[in-house]
């Protein structure tokens, strides 16, 4: 399919401002489904890093949804016109925490468009900029990248594995399976149909089962992090997913902290040893 990187760079600039309530219900929810023991939010408490991605949520009419569960192509993003869209990643900054009970901004902007040729056709990058804003000015800065690809064709050779790390100071086990992608993608009303519906996931999209979010991981890798440094102080973390993660086989959240220093080296270990998403978080 062509992909004409020009008219899409037109988008280049366009931003989207959405405003929101810091509630707490959503929090209590991303608690229960982490089976974490979590005391009742209660106003002022600070919202966990990551933990903002449950507000600001794409609130798209059933009749604007594509094939793919997502929004139709055109609107705030640009219309690739490719059938698969994916958070490949982000970079976040924290310059102080959000608080439950506030009133909250988010202004959008896409900051870059790129393409490149992949093993089965283009790809092509969009890199979305978000600044989060509350009373006092911004909090929370979050580049996220969004990727877009075809479907894969029979015969396509599967990207090259790349081996996780062996070596780390903490690990936990995770069991994903269609109740908690369920609950994930309900809280953060993503429609995507590769987190819930297996056929769709299997017959159109070519995977082997239902496929872990992204942020779910990164959100379960800070989650590690905090439940062995219990005061640490995130200022910036940043994620890429490398490999996708499916409900069929658990995974391994790993980490370790290389001379008790500020930096935290976090990643998620697919059974097969494949590194399935890395992370770097940075202590204030």
């Amino acid at each position: 399919m062509d992909v004409n990187l020009d008219e899409l760079k037109q988008w280049i600039g366009r931003t989207e401002t959405l405003e929101d309530l810091a509630t707490a219900t959503p929090l209590q929810a991303l608690s229960a489904t982490l089976d974490r023991n979590d005391p009742a939010p209660r106003p002022g408490d600070a919202v966990p890093p990551c933990w903002h991605w449950l507000y600001f949520l794409p609130l798209h009419r059933q009749s604007e949804l594509g094939p793919d569960g997502h929004s139709k192509r055109g609107g705030f993003l640009p219309p690739v016109p490719l059938s698969q869209r994916m958070w490949a990643g982000s970079r976040l900054e924290f310059l102080r925490n959000l608080r439950v009970g506030q009133a909250i901004t988010r202004t959008s902007r896409i900051v870059e468009i790129t393409g490149k040729a992949g093993r089965s056709g283009p790809l092509v990058f969009v890199r979305v900029r978000h600044e989060i804003k509350d009373a006092a000015g911004v909090a929370v800065i979050d580049e996220h990248d969004i990727v877009y690809r075809g479907d894969p064709g029979p015969g396509v050779a599967a990207a090259p594995m790349r081996p996780a790390p062996l070596e780390q100071d903490w690990i936990r086990k995770i069991c994903p399976d269609e109740v908690l992608l369920f609950r994930y993608s309900a809280l953060t009303f993503n429609g995507h149909r590769i987190h819930y519906d297996r056929r769709y996931a299997t017959e159109v999209a070519g995977y082997p089962g239902l496929v872990v979010h992204g942020p779910l991981i990164a959100t379960l890798l800070l989650d590690l992090l905090q439940s062995h440094l219990p005061g640490a102080t995130v200022s910036r973390f940043a994620f890429r997913a490398v490999k996708p993660t499916f409900d069929v086989e658990p995974f391994h959240l790993c980490g370790r902290r290389p001379d008790e220093g500020r930096t935290a080296q976090l990643w998620a270990r697919r059974a097969d040893g494949a590194l399935a998403v890395e992370a770097t978080a940075i202590l204030a």
